[in-house]
């Protein structure tokens, strides 16, 4: 069996509850142990895993049940377990949270994988009430194995006495418990996400969790091998290399362009070499022939992305001359005209989409999305605080693109729906060599519509990059 120690998933009623750091914590003071620790992450999110990667030194994968099948998040469970010694999952908001109402939660997912399940539950102001909270979260699904909790933000072993009995009359075996602690707290979701300072938090927490907690316990009550269904046979095969093989594929990657699915890059390579840049750092464009420009935080280095002029001289001269360019997100921004920052100052950028982003009024946009061409469809979600500057246009599902497009490149059955099934308007940038949207994809599993596009040839350079046109979804 691949798994040779034990493997379970971090959950708790609630976010804030201590997940993250309960997470981390045990990944560096097992990794520390001389084990081989696999970490995953429930959902989308790209800044946990990040700090998993960290705390492991062992990429973090994430598995998520909207935009996966239940074949591929067994096959990618499968493959980075086979070699690892305990596997450690963090869930996402609460154990039942999911996009409709369970659907995808971390309760699913421990389903799915057959997974002993860890409460961590934040005790601070609560004693006996516990035993009610620990016996809906056991009971509401029966065929869930609640390994255990662990009690957050308890001071006293007077405290964690009541906490215990309330444990056992809900018939949830207690773990221990964890004092509160300020030097637990990691750096801003924004910044410093692969630093000194969010290495030593993670030192923190593990030095906080082997001096209260029992290892050997937890490890003894989620010791379970991966079941025999989860086969390493994948879910859907690896695209075959078309006369696109061979080409070098340059992927944006440094602090401002972060947020890359390892299982996107794996795909990627059957159709050529990847290569990466910083936009930040690198003055010119290396030499390629598709550029990927993927999400992040660029909105946090905007003097140092508008004064790389000759960076963005280059890209601006790739899309001219028909090179293709896939952008996600922050990629997307980078490619307009200018992005605003929350001071209302104005940041050139590429120039080559026809919009304008800004951080001024912030509002957040979140949750999946579906993109569907031609029978088709791609799986991703969005998160982000900017916004066109042309709100209302961008939010009309109704209006029409700045500058007509050529009929023959624009698909009139391109579609975006949420969880829901609801359909959605904002601005997808189509062509045969731009594809940039705010949304994020996975392409791990299936590129969909994607790998038309990438297989196409391109096309002529084009007459005004900044006119390129946008169509409302």
């Amino acid at each position: 069996m691949p798994i040779h120690g034990s493997q379970f998933l971090i959950a708790a009623a609630h976010s804030g509850a201590g997940k993250t750091t309960l997470t981390l914590g045990l990944l560096r003071a097992l990794q520390k142990q001389g084990l081989t620790i696999q970490p995953f992450k429930c959902g989308p999110d790209y800044i946990d895993p990040i700090h998993h990667t960290t705390a492991a030194h062992r990429q973090s994968i994430n598995l998520d049940q909207y935009m996966m099948s239940a074949g591929h998040i067994k096959q990618l469970y499968h493959r980075h377990t086979i070699d690892a010694d305990v596997a450690i999952t963090e869930g996402v908001m609460g154990l039942f949270d999911g996009a409709r109402k369970r659907e995808g939660s971390s309760a699913d997912l421990a389903g799915l994988l057959e997974l002993p399940v860890i409460l961590v539950l934040n005790a601070k102001a609560m004693a006996y009430s516990a035993a009610a909270l620990l016996y809906g979260l056991k009971n509401f699904d029966p065929g869930l194995n609640i390994a255990g909790v662990i009690f957050n933000f308890v001071d006293t072993d007077a405290h964690y006495k009541f906490l215990q009995e309330a444990g056992e009359d809900a018939g949830v075996k207690a773990l221990g418990y964890l004092p509160a602690n300020n030097e637990l707290r990691i750096p801003s979701r924004h910044l410093g996400l692969d630093t000194a300072d969010a290495s030593a938090a993670i030192d923190a927490a593990a030095r906080h969790i082997e001096k209260h907690l029992d290892l050997d316990a937890i490890l003894e009550a989620t010791a379970t091998d991966i079941p025999s269904h989860s086969s390493p046979n994948p879910s859907s095969p690896d695209p075959t290399p078309t006369s696109s093989a061979g080409k070098t594929i340059l992927v944006a990657r440094d602090a401002a362009f972060h947020f890359l699915y390892p299982e996107n890059l794996r795909r990627l390579e059957a159709y050529g070499r990847i290569e990466f840049f910083s936009p930040l750092k690198d003055t010119h464009l290396p030499p390629a022939d598709w550029l990927y420009l993927p999400g992040g935080y660029p909105e946090c280095y905007l003097e140092q992305l508008s004064g790389n002029t000759s960076l963005l001289d280059d890209i601006k001269l790739f899309a001219g001359k028909g090179g293709k360019l896939l952008a996600e997100c922050g990629g997307m921004m980078l490619l307009g005209k200018a992005i605003i920052d929350e001071a209302g100052r104005s940041w050139p950028m590429a120039g080559i989409l026809d919009c304008t982003t800004t951080l001024q009024d912030k509002k957040l946009h979140l949750g999946y999305r579906t993109l569907t061409l031609d029978g088709q469809t791609l799986k991703g979600h969005e998160f982000h605080y900017s916004q066109f500057t042309n709100a209302a246009a961008a939010d009309q599902p109704t209006t029409q693109p700045t500058t007509q497009p050529n009929a023959a490149n624009t698909p009139a059955n391109l579609t975006i729906h949420n969880a829901r099934g609801q359909q959605l308007s904002a601005p997808v940038f189509y062509h045969p060599n731009i594809f940039a949207s705010y949304m994020h994809f996975y392409w791990g599993e299936t590129l969909g519509p994607l790998q038309n596009w990438l297989n196409s040839p391109v096309s002529p350079p084009l007459p005004s990059p900044t006119h390129l046109p946008s169509i409302p979804r």
